[in-house]
């Protein structure tokens, strides 16, 4: 418990529990011996009751809902923490998992271009196709059936998981692709003309900076003529479509389900809730919270907190809500006072 404590940079308030081994991380509902879980609110304390756990990370103003059973390990940042303590716990889970168990290297049940050039330590999956001059970086893993298309570059400590594919793109340091994305395709993009439809020819390319991470089946269109870009260290959710020449910052968030139009730029630490759909040519200023399901057609400012369809500042949308309910409910209590 020690270690943890000084690995957390969080203080064992009970020294007796110093020696006590932590094994895995859980939730309070079911955490036993061996286990650290952490709270952010008092919602717990029913749960605190029967909590086994040898340890739990929690924040000064919370200590005193924690029963004296369970040694506290106090931070100002127990998410974090909690975090850190996971990936500590079990590095494996960091990572999208092996599909096979053969040792590192080139399996045989792979093809490899005899162009492509690989660095030492890279582990390729059977049925993984890398194509015509990819270069891949050292340390990155090929999961089994993905497809790496002609000219791709990825770096090192990079893992692209199990059937996703990636055409088209610079891949940075330390990104992870999960299961069945797919990176680089054509974007959706068309001239109306006399016969129909005329497709507009993409010739752009997809660039992932360092340590992004991306979930599974989402979607990154390459650029028409420009490129499409995804910030440093921004991660993004399952079930993601993302048009081609967008540009997200560094540092970014985005729930699953979200939709973003082409050509619209995206500032750094922006956060996009689920099920959002953000219009295309447009610009989304740094640090932005937009709530679910939200349906942004216009700029936004930096800093702002937008909700709604169409989307706009919180606070109007709170007051627009509230007064909707308040509407519904006089309706209601009218037809009550007919009926009676």
């Amino acid at each position: 418990m020690k270690e943890l404590a000084r690995h957390l940079g969080a203080e064992l308030l009970d020294e007796t529990a110093g020696e006590r081994l932590v094994r895995s991380v859980s939730p309070v509902s079911r955490a036993k011996a061996g286990d650290i879980c952490y709270i952010l609110s008092r919602k717990n304390k029913a749960e605190l009751e029967t909590c086994q756990a040898s340890a739990i990370l929690c924040d000064a103003g919370l200590r005193s809902a924690v029963p004296d059973h369970i040694p506290v390990l106090l931070t100002r940042t127990p998410h974090s923490a909690f975090a850190a303590a996971g990936a500590l716990l079990h590095p494996e889970g960091l990572r999208p998992s092996a599909v096979t168990s053969e040792p590192a290297g080139i399996s045989p049940a792979a093809y490899v271009d005899p162009t492509a050039r690989l660095e030492d330590g890279v582990h390729v999956e059977p049925m993984a196709v890398i194509g015509a001059g990819a270069e891949i970086g050292s340390g990155t893993r090929i999961g089994a059936g993905a497809v790496i298309g002609a000219n791709v570059t990825i770096g090192r400590d990079c893992t692209i998981a199990a059937g996703a594919s990636v055409i088209a793109s610079m891949i940075g340091n330390g990104v992870i692709i999960h299961n069945g994305a797919r990176i680089g395709q054509d974007g959706f993009g068309y001239a109306p003309g006399p016969r129909g439809f005329m497709k507009i020819v993409q010739v752009g390319r997809v660039i992932i900076q360092d340590n992004v991470e991306i979930g599974a089946n989402t979607t990154i269109d390459r650029g028409a003529m420009d490129d499409t870009v995804i910030g440093e260290g921004t991660k993004i959710d399952n079930l993601v479509q993302i048009a081609h020449n967008v540009r997200i910052g560094r540092h970014c968030g985005l729930a699953s389900g979200t939709g973003i139009a082409g050509s619209t730029t995206i500032g750094d630490g922006v956060m996009i809730g689920g099920a959002s759909g953000i219009n295309g040519h447009i610009t989304i200023g740094d640090g932005v919270q937009i709530a679910a399901m939200s349906g942004v057609v216009g700029d936004i400012p930096p800093k702002a907190k937008y909700g709604g369809i169409p989307a706009r500042p919180m606070p109007d949308f709170l007051r627009d809500i509230a007064e909707i309910m308040m509407r519904s409910d006089e309706r209601a209590k009218k037809r009550g006072d007919r009926n009676g």
